[in-house]
């Protein structure tokens, strides 16, 4: 089995939905968990299922973004367990609006939460790991609209984009500190699923507790939160030194590795490219196969 005894971990943004599922499973394979959240109800609630599971378990109310409240879960991380072996930068928010609609406001909250949320818990962690030694696990939430882009989530989009580039420009910087970095890009019935209308029939079938159809669970790597926890625990684990700069997807019966931006087709000219012999080449060089863009779902049984 996976053990992270003698470990203890960070997730932001814990008290539902997938960042509870990891708290849950990090506890649950021996590790000590900071559980934060915005709300002290919600927080007190995680602490007390995860403590009822037999783990052990601290809470911490403070809203993601700062830098004041980066150091704040580090610094009370280590004062409740000694020290800090894993980051898992979980929390988010959503301000979906189409680009003529969204206001300043509903973007600059977004980039707050999961970007600058994410540097300044990154950076905090990645201080006091060093500064210890002994290596550690920093695992960032990615999405596939960050890596396709989604309609109606250019903030949202744009936020996780900019996680997976700092998963892999933090696993440089920080691989000879043998702290590895990487991005969980997961699919499960979460509020930011709900709004999706594909999948929302199929959120609802899980909050009942039923089972989803199979076609669901692998065509469109769509389950539970608990179903996204596996890799969370794989990468905070020995199993995964070797493992860092990666974006990997989790959803249902789906495991997938998503690729790195790279060029795909390549065209010469000699002397360089005027506008005019771009438009005469385009279609017979490297435009001949587009790429796609935006979240695809296959077509999924009824509800």
């Amino acid at each position: 089995m996976v053990s992270l005894k003698g470990l203890s971990a960070i997730v932001t943004g814990a008290g539902r939905g997938l960042g509870l599922a990891y708290a849950r499973a990090l506890a649950s394979a021996g590790a000590e968990v900071l559980i934060n959240d915005v709300d002290e109800q919600v927080v007190s609630e995680a602490v007390r299922q995860v403590a009822a599971a037999g783990g052990t378990v601290a809470g911490a109310v403070a809203r993601i973004g700062d830098t004041e409240t980066a150091n704040l879960l580090v610094g009370r991380a280590v004062a409740e367990f000694g020290k800090l072996d894993i980051l898992v930068s979980n929390a988010g928010i959503l301000r979906d609006r189409v680009l003529w609609k969204m206001s300043d406001d509903d973007f600059d909250d977004v980039i707050r939460v999961h970007l600058r949320g994410t540097f300044t818990c990154a950076r905090a962690a990645a201080v006091h790991m060093r500064e210890r030694g002994g290596g550690g696990r920093i695992i960032l939430a990615g999405s596939p609209a960050g890596q396709r882009g989604n309609f109606g989530q250019t903030n949202y989009a744009a936020a996780k984009a900019g996680i997976a580039a700092m998963a892999r420009t933090w696993a440089m910087e920080l691989a000879r500190a043998d702290i590895t970095v990487n991005a969980v890009v997961p699919n499960a019935a979460t509020q930011m699923t709900r709004t999706i209308p594909a999948l929302a029939p199929f959120a609802e079938v899980l909050e009942r507790g039923e089972p989803v159809p199979p076609v669901v669970r692998r065509a469109a790597g769509f389950g539970s939160a608990a179903d996204a926890a596996g890799l969370v625990v794989f990468l905070a684990s020995a199993a995964a030194a070797g493992v860092t700069g990666q974006c990997i997807g989790i959803g249902g019966d789906r495991l997938s590795l998503w690729s790195h931006p790279q060029e795909i087709s390549t065209a010469f000219l000699d002397g360089g490219w005027t506008a005019e012999a771009i438009a005469e080449a385009w279609g017979s060089t490297i435009g001949a196969e587009p790429q796609g863009y935006g979240i695809t779902i296959p077509e999924l049984p009824a509800g």
